[in-house]
């Protein structure tokens, strides 16, 4: 993955995670997993821990903690209606910018 698509990701990972999220909860392996069928097969799993304990800190999201049958218990993560707020803002910012890139992008051709 080049530095650009990097630091595109970077600015718009917490939205994906929470779109991902908006299909049913799910725990951090999950995610990761869920973003690479999505495409996304670059994401670190640690880049999204990271991410799971700042929209944690944010509170857009619920956590409980359920027993595993191979370790510790997992942290499954669900959207709340603040992370769910936050994901219909998110998904209104994506598409006035996909507009403009795409009018630019057209332009250019």
């Amino acid at each position: 993955m080049g530095r650009q698509m990097t630091a595109m990701l970077k600015g718009t990972l917490e939205g994906i995670v929470l779109a991902t999220l908006a299909g049913g909860s799910a725990y951090g392996y999950e995610i990761t997993a869920r973003l690479r069928d999505q495409g996304f097969t670059d994401t670190a799993e640690g880049t999204v821990y990271a991410l799971l304990v700042r929209i944690e800190k944010k509170d857009l999201v619920d956590v409980e903690k359920v027993p595993s049958e191979k370790g510790p218990p997992r942290k499954v993560y669900s959207l709340n209606e603040q992370g769910q707020q936050y994901l219909d803002e998110f998904w209104t910012n994506w598409n006035f910018l996909a507009e403009r890139i795409e009018r630019l992008c057209d332009e250019r051709n």
